[in-house]
C-alpha cells in the first residue's frame, strides 16, 4: 500500500515466488560474498605464512652458507697444520737420526685406507678426522720431543761439541807431511807419523779446535815443548814442536783458545806445528777433522 496526500492510494502486490527468489538471491549474494571475504582472509594469512616461509629458509642458507665457509676455512687450516706437521716431522727425524735414533712411525689416520694391494686410493678426509689427526701427530712428535729425542739430542750434541773440528792455525798453511807412514827425514828407512805437519812462522799462535781439559804440557824428545788436551767421548789432540807454552797442566780450555806458539823444537827441521788426533786412544788421520761435519755446515 503506498499513499499520498491529495491522491489516492495505490496497492502494489507481488507473487509469493518473486519474494522467494528475492530473498534466495540476496542469500546467495551473502553467502558468496562471505566465502569470498573468508577465502580473501586465508589467502592473506597464508601469503603472510608463505613470506615468514621463506625469510626463514633465506636466514638458515645463509646460515648454512656461512658454516659451509667456516667448515671449508677449518678444512684449510688443518690441510695446512699437515704440512707443517709433515715438515716438523722431517726436520725431527733429521735430529733423531743425529742422535742415532730411527725414524717416527707415525700411525695413519682412521679413514685412510692404502687401497688394494698397498696401492694408492686413499679416502678423503674430512675435517673432524684431519684436525683428529693434526692433534694425535702433534701429541706423537712431542711426546717423542720430551722423552726421547731431547735426552739422546743432548748427549750426540755433547759429543759433537767434543770433537776436534778445523785447523789449530789461523793463517795460511798446508800439509808438509801427512798421517801414515813415511821416509824418515832424519835418517834412512821410514817411519809412522801419527798426525799431520803445518807449517807457520815462528811464534805464529797455536789454538784448540775443541773444548778440553789440558792433560799434559811438557817436554818430549820427539814434539819438543807439546801440549795434549782430552776433550771427552774418547777425543784427544796433540799440538808438538812449540816455542812457547801458554797453558798449564788442568787448565780447562775452550775451542779457539791460545795453547802456545809455533817452534821447532824437538824432533823438527822447521818451523811448524805438529797436530795428531787420537780417538780411543788410537791416532786417526787429522785431515777429516779438517772440515766441519755436514751437519755443521747447514
Amino acid at each position: 500500500m503506498i499513499t499520498r496526500t491529495g491522491r489516492k492510494p495505490r496497492a502494489i502486490s507481488f507473487r509469493p515466488v518473486f519474494v522467494l527468489v528475492a530473498f534466495m538471491a540476496f542469500g546467495a549474494w551473502v553467502g558468496v560474498t562471505g566465502y569470498l571475504y573468508a577465502r580473501n582472509v586465508a589467502l592473506k594469512d597464508t601469503q603472510a605464512r608463505l613470506q615468514q616461509l621463506s625469510e626463514q629458509a633465506r636466514a638458515l642458507s645463509l646460515q648454512l652458507s656461512e658454516e659451509q665457509n667456516r667448515n671449508d676455512m677449518l678444512a684449510g687450516e688443518a690441510a695446512e697444520m699437515l704440512k707443517q706437521l709433515d715438515q716438523l716431522e722431517a726436520e725431527i727425524d733429521r735430529l733423531r737420526e743425529r742422535a742415532g735414533l730411527p725414524k717416527l712411525e707415525v700411525t695413519p689416520a682412521r679413514g685412510e685406507s692404502q687401497g688394494k694391494d698397498g696401492q694408492g686410493g686413499g679416502v678423503p678426509l674430512d675435517t673432524e678426522a684431519m684436525l683428529k689427526l693434526t692433534a694425535e701427530r702433534i701429541k706423537t712428535l712431542t711426546g717423542n720431543l720430551s722423552a726421547k729425542i731431547e735426552p739422546a739430542l743432548e748427549q750426540t750434541l755433547a759429543k759433537e761439541a767434543a770433537r776436534p773440528v778445523g785447523y789449530p792455525l789461523k793463517v795460511h798453511t798446508y800439509i808438509a807431511s801427512g798421517f801414515g807412514t813415511r821416509r824418515n827425514p832424519f835418517g834412512r828407512g821410514y817411519e809412522f807419523h801419527d798426525g799431520i805437519d803445518l807449517p807457520a812462522w815462528y811464534g805464529t799462535p797455536i789454538y784448540a779446535t775443541a773444548p778440553g781439559k789440558v792433560i799434559e804440557a811438557g817436554w818430549s824428545n820427539i814434539y819438543g815443548y807439546y801440549v795434549k788436551l782430552d776433550h771427552g767421548y774418547g777425543y784427544r789432540t796433540l799440538y808438538g814442536h812449540m816455542s812457547r807454552i801458554l797453558v798449564k797442566r788442568g787448565q780447562v780450555v775452550k775451542r779457539g783458545e791460545v795453547l802456545g806458539k809455533v817452534g821447532s823444537t824437538g824432533r823438527s827441521t822447521g818451523p811448524h806445528v805438529h797436530y795428531s788426533v787420537y780417538v780411543w786412544g788410537k791416532a786417526v788421520n787429522p785431515v777429516p777433522f779438517l772440515e766441519a761435519p755436514a751437519y755443521a755446515k747447514r
